[in-house]
């Protein structure tokens, strides 16, 4: 999230952001103290079709919710959308979602920004929020793009940085070819 903060350089839009920011390290630190079902890079791997194929699902979901049908939801179609998935956040931690994940700054959320944001949605509420939001088959998905954070996050401070990466792309469990010679050549 931290290259979230912004190109605008607005000290009240960097606040604003990093308020919300300092909620998900949080959360992602209270959900690390939890552990993480990933014992390595390769079982993260193995999860990506199932990923795939469930976050597909959202784009009915998205499209549903882009209401003028432009491509993009914006502001008021989040609103409408949070309010139609009984989903409560108060309207300044709506707009602040919004801001964070309008990651182009094209005052609408796309298809891939949206994944970004229910995601967050659900990293901030409980994870029975899921299937309060209308998500129920979606939450394995988050729960695993959870758990691989967690799991890569090895300093536990609520970011993933090159060398965390590094390290767990060169981990392996007893038994399992790694793969890491691959994934160095993407991003070593």
């Amino acid at each position: 999230m931290g290259g979230v903060l912004g190109t605008s350089g607005s000290t009240e839009q960097s606040v604003l952001v990093s308020k919300l920011e300092a909620k998900m390290v949080e959360a992602m630190r209270e959900r690390a103290l939890k552990g993480t079902s990933m014992k390595s890079f390769n079982s993260i791997i193995l999860k990506f079709p199932k990923i795939d194929e469930s976050l597909r699902k959202c784009k009915t979901i998205f499209q549903e919710f882009d209401e003028d049908s432009n491509g993009t939801i914006d502001k008021q179609e989040l609103h409408h959308c949070f309010k139609k998935l009984e989903i409560n956040f108060s309207e300044d931690e709506t707009d602040d979602l919004f801001e964070a994940c309008d990651m182009n700054e094209d005052m609408g959320i796309n298809f891939n920004e949206f994944i970004v944001l229910i995601c967050l949605v659900y990293l901030l509420k409980e994870p029975s929020a899921a299937q309060e939001m209308g998500f129920p088959d979606l939450q394995a998905t988050f729960e695993t793009l959870v758990n691989t954070f967690v799991f890569l996050d090895k300093n536990r401070d609520g970011y993933v940085s090159r060398t965390e990466m590094v390290q767990a792309i060169n981990e392996t469990t007893t038994g399992e070819r790694s793969s890491g010679r691959i994934a160095m050549k993407r991003f070593g």
